[in-house]
């Protein structure tokens, strides 16, 4: 993979109107880019930091609205079957191991779970249209009415949006993304027997894409918009795709390959063995859990979260929901489905 420019904003300094060659497409697209506060080829083994508890936030309010998990650092990959448990400070994923590891089929082989997962590799999805998530109370209009220039009119994927006074807001963009993911029906029910797993997050399935951007509000009521653009260089020369932004702002993360590959892994998601003794000592009434719903949507490790990240555990706008309620509501509908089915044919056949 070739470099990849990987630019971390604090504070991006409002559009250029003047200066470079403003006759020329390529001289107007440049103006139209701020300079980032802060420019670097991004090191994998050295990934950049922030304050933690607004990493945390940030990935809290996606996940409120997606169900699915923020990798903080995109261009650091996260596996489809990698397990572990998520920092509660930072709210990443500490990796612990992955179920296709060859040394962890002898897990498997102990406890008889009856699968060999070489034979079952992670399922590759199609590229998928852009994929945009932003959190509650964000609002989005029209970008096109902050320019005439066509490489904003054209672009594949843009926006602006603005956010409520008082409260902190998130917005994950990713570009023709594609998942990875466990094979339904015939994976989790194996894995579930093995003691290793107990407690712990398992990752089921990941989303890859070419590009995206990562933006967190301040509270002050601020605005961004982005645009997916085509580069151009001096030359009139096509150089791939780049990101406009205008964000006086807030915390912005942004990348874009131009080799044509899928660098990145932003968004992901967790899943936890449900209760042991939850299972096999439950009301004999309700359904009992199979397959897939043998595992369940984990909440987060830290109690309700103020705008800055910091826990709020009094929060009266955010409730604490039980996750076994939702697997076994679930497997009641499932069942009562079934039964409404086979009166209906019993009656048909009278």
């Amino acid at each position: 993979m070739g470099a990849v420019e990987y630019i971390v904003e604090a504070h991006s300094p409002a559009c250029s109107k003047s200066g470079g060659d403003t006759g020329s497409s390529a001289g107007l697209l440049k103006d139209m880019i701020p300079t980032p506060v802060l420019s670097l080829h991004h090191d994998a083994s050295r990934p950049i930091a922030m304050p933690p508890y607004l990493q945390r936030k940030y990935i809290d309010l996606i996940r409120q609205v997606s169900s699915k998990w923020v990798n903080w650092d995109p261009p650091i990959g996260i596996q489809v079957g990698a397990y572990g448990t998520v920092d509660k400070e930072t709210g990443d994923l500490i990796v612990e191991g992955n179920v296709y590891d060859p040394a962890f089929q002898k897990e498997l082989d102990k406890h008889n779970a009856g699968i060999i997962m070489a034979d079952f590799p992670p399922q590759e999805g199609a590229v998928e249209d852009d994929f945009v998530i932003s959190s509650r109370g964000s609002k989005r209009g029209d970008v096109d009415k902050e320019s005439d220039t066509p490489e904003i009119t054209n672009a594949s994927v843009k926006g602006r949006w603005s956010f409520e006074r008082g409260k902190r807001g998130a917005i994950l963009i990713m570009h023709s993304p594609r998942q990875f993911y466990i094979p339904p029906k015939v994976v989790l029910e194996p894995l579930y027997k093995v003691d290793k797993l107990i407690d712990k997050m398992l990752v089921t399935n990941i989303h890859v894409c070419p590009a995206y951007s990562m933006y967190l509000s301040d509270k002050s009521g601020d605005r961004v918009s982005l645009a997916l653009v085509s580069g151009v260089q001096a030359t009139g020369a096509n150089s791939g795709v780049t990101w406009w932004v205008d964000a006086p702002n807030g915390l912005l993360r942004k990348a874009a390959d131009q080799t044509g590959n899928s660098p990145f892994t932003p968004l992901y998601s967790l899943r936890r063995q449900i209760k042991r003794h939850r299972r096999f000592f439950r009301d004999k009434i309700r359904p009992e859990p199979e397959g897939d719903e043998l595992w369940y949507n984990d909440s987060p490790p830290w109690d309700p979260l103020d705008e800055d990240g910091e826990e709020d555990p009094f929060d009266p706008e955010i409730r604490s929901v039980d996750p076994f309620a939702a697997v076994e509501k679930a497997a009641a509908e499932k069942a009562a489905a079934e039964k409404a089915a086979a009166e209906a044919a019993a009656a048909a056949a009278a």
